[in-house]
């Protein structure tokens, strides 16, 4: 277990570097100042309870989340009760949304009443859930279902008022982070493995892409019946005058939170466990380990986000605007590519693919592809809110070219990629890249917020779908070639060889 703990933390040390490097290098050539020696020191604490709290939750999630999420799936479809699994799949899926820090994070950002908008949020995950089920159960194509609901999607978008349409696509976004993430692709994989298809490789992705598609569109109908516009009512930076009454506030904050996230899923599962799965004694120990250190992982990692990271991400944004605004797009580019690897589930969902595909995948390739696609993501963001044009010019053609690459390469590489969008956007996003973005616009396009600003997650979650189909259609491409290749030298084999009769 150690041993596995100081793998976690070399992986976190790994992610986390860049984005440090990148900070103090900005600060050092005073191209943007962290601030005073106390915002200095704040944030390397920060740095260091982001990477502790990254390798407890990355160990706790192979622990706890994949197995329980795994045994919820594997029985729910054994009951073969299709009613009742309805009802524990949306039950489930509304809680572990409800439970998602990511959500709160923006919730907390939009003036809108936060629990009457996180429960709008989660409901449509757990309706989205609840297709995925049927999805796996009745063999239904995930491009089908995609094509289907993203055009039920942008043909609502024609009737909502503009500024709530980032604010739609952002909360897809969030929705999949560091709680949902493990426990829902694990779900998937254990309802796969018991649903008796010939394709589960590519069936236990795709629910994550699905659960994304639910929170937009609830947002949207939300929308339609909001006569209110939105107004910018400033971000809650945590700044108590010291980084000791900081750290503290934002560390017993995460404490409360945290528990109040995980609560229903692990009541949930040892209801679960009493009436259907019946684990052993030791079994149900290991999983409880797991869940602390899910738990004091998140714990560190929210207040890292929330104390340090959040507030550099204003600061950063309002000092390059004010000092060189056109190098916001490739500084968005090169914090785009380093900023993924510090997400959470991004781990989870590639460590998934690699076991799933039996390593004819590798986490390398995916980890480029999102990197290239977050990076890209947020220098078009950048020039988004530098030359002030509406997001739908990069959403509309971005979802075609996704959904077009569809229909050229293999079903697990959609099904990862549409995963792979939800999963981009996570706290890190949430807590340090959109505060970023609401830095710029705050200097560039003050009375544009929610216009300029939002929108940024839904970029994040949107390049992802094409660069890793991308990379699938590279890899079928290989595939042929080294075919034509093989059988090119079977035919000169064959010609060059003597016949004796």
């Amino acid at each position: 277990m150690l041993k596995e703990f100081f793998k976690k933390i070399y992986e976190a040390i790994f992610s986390t570097l860049p984005i440090v490097i990148i900070v103090l290098f900005l600060h050092i050539f005073k191209i943007a100042s962290i601030g005073e020696s106390y915002d200095v020191i704040k944030f390397f604490l920060c740095s260091i309870f982001l990477v502790f709290g990254m390798g407890l939750f990355t160990l706790g999630s192979d622990i706890a989340m994949t197995p329980m999420g795994e045994h919820v799936g594997k029985e729910v479809i054994k009951s073969k009760k299709l009613g009742l699994a309805v009802l524990i799949i949306f039950v489930l899926g509304t809680l572990i949304s409800i439970a998602e820090p990511d959500l709160s994070v923006l919730a907390n950002q939009v003036p809108i009443n936060s629990m009457k908008f996180i429960l709008i949020v989660s409901l449509g995950v757990g309706f989205f859930l609840i297709v995925s089920l049927l999805r796996i159960v009745f063999k239904i194509d995930l491009k089908l279902l995609l094509f289907i609901f993203y055009g039920i999607l942008f043909l609502l978008l024609m009737f909502i008022p503009q500024e709530y349409l980032p604010l739609a696509f952002d909360s897809g976004g969030v929705t999949t982070g560091p709680i949902t993430v493990p426990f829902i692709m694990a779900l998937g994989i254990g309802i796969a493995s018991v649903s008796g298809s010939k394709n589960n490789r590519a069936d236990s992705f795709g629910m994550i892409a699905l659960c994304s598609i639910g929170p937009i569109i609830t947002v949207v109908i939300m929308s339609l019946f909001v006569n209110a516009p939105l107004k910018w009512e400033g971000l809650d930076i945590i700044s108590k005058g010291s980084i000791f009454k900081d750290l503290w506030y934002g560390f017993s904050h995460s404490l409360k939170e945290v528990f109040i996230a995980l609560l229903p899923i692990l009541v949930f599962f040892y209801i679960f466990q009493a009436f259907t799965v019946k684990l052993p004694r030791k079994r149900l120990l290991k999983i409880f380990i797991g869940i602390l250190y899910t738990y004091f992982g998140l714990v560190l990692f929210l207040t890292a986000v929330k104390v340090g990271f959040m507030p550099l991400g204003v600061n950063i944004g309002k000092r390059l605007a004010m000092q060189a605004k056109y190098f916001l797009i490739p500084f968005g580019f090169i914090i785009g590519v380093f900023v993924v690897l510090a997400e959470p589930a991004v781990h989870t969902l590639n460590k998934q693919v690699e076991e799933i595909s039996g390593g004819t995948i590798k986490k390398k390739s995916v980890y480029l592809s999102l990197a290239l696609g977050v990076g890209i993501s947020l220098a078009l963001s950048m020039m988004r809110i530098i030359f002030k044009f509406n997001i739908l010019w990069l959403l509309i053609p971005g979802y075609f070219i996704a959904l077009l690459l569809s229909l050229f390469v293999p079903k697990v590489y959609t099904a990862i990629a549409f995963d792979s969008g939800g999963v981009a956007s996570g706290p890190m996003t949430a807590g340090f890249i959109l505060p970023f973005a609401i830095g710029t616009c705050l200097i560039i396009d003050p009375n544009n917020i929610f216009a300029g600003a939002f929108g940024i997650v839904a970029m994040v979650a949107m390049t992802p779908l094409i660069t890793i189909q991308i990379l699938g259609f590279y890899m079928v491409v290989k595939e042929k070639m080294q075919r034509r290749t093989i059988q090119r030298r079977i035919k000169v084999e064959n010609e060059n060889q003597i016949i004796y009769f």
